[in-house]
């Protein structure tokens, strides 16, 4: 079992499931990224990375691209793009990866969240989904949605976003989460 300190959550701080996870982490001594840039919102304080234009480079996706795998037009304002550009930090940066969400039939996390569950499968890293509408856990394991019963926190380097409209089921999975994989 993985000792809190041991631990670093990257995630955005962005309100909802990243403000969430990232008041967890900090009630449980665990370090905290959390990357930004010039104009993002964010909730979370703690950890502020702030990445610069050229690091956002380094991350650059196409829209279009994006646009055709999640099956849904997004919006080509430079925000969104920076939006998606830091969560391919967060994903880079994490081992495993925590997203929570709601899958939709095609396979995809609804809304922005789902970038960051596409970029986790095409990085082939574990990838948990935390489907609000199902109130259960998934996982990705190459080509579909298994249902995950109980999952812990198995990296030191571990990775969550999702949606800002986080409900109680999903805060009640996520502080599971974080009891199980680091009881006191």
């Amino acid at each position: 079992m993985l000792k809190p300190a041991q631990c670093i959550l990257y995630s955005g701080g962005a309100a909802g499931t990243e403000q969430f996870f990232g008041s967890l982490a900090e009630s449980w001594g665990i370090e905290e990224v959390n990357y930004s840039f010039e104009g993002h919102q964010r909730e979370r304080n703690r950890g502020v990375r702030i990445l610069t234009s050229q690091e956002l480079m380094l991350k650059d996706v196409s829209l279009s691209y994006v646009s055709k795998l999640m099956g849904r037009e997004y919006t080509t304002a430079p925000l969104f793009r920076k939006v998606l550009q830091s969560i391919c930090w967060q994903v880079s940066s994490g081992d495993q990866i925590f997203v929570v969400g709601v899958i939709q039939p095609d396979g995809t996390v609804k809304g922005g969240t789902g970038w960051g569950a596409e970029f986790a499968k095409i990085c082939n890293k574990p990838l948990l989904v935390f489907d609000q509408q199902k109130n259960g856990w998934f996982s990705w394991n190459e080509d579909a949605w298994n249902p995950a019963d109980k999952p812990c926190i198995t990296s030191p380097n571990f990775a969550a976003t999702g949606t800002r409209f986080l409900e109680d089921a999903g805060r009640v999975a996520i502080q599971d989460l974080f009891a199980r994989s680091f009881s006191r």
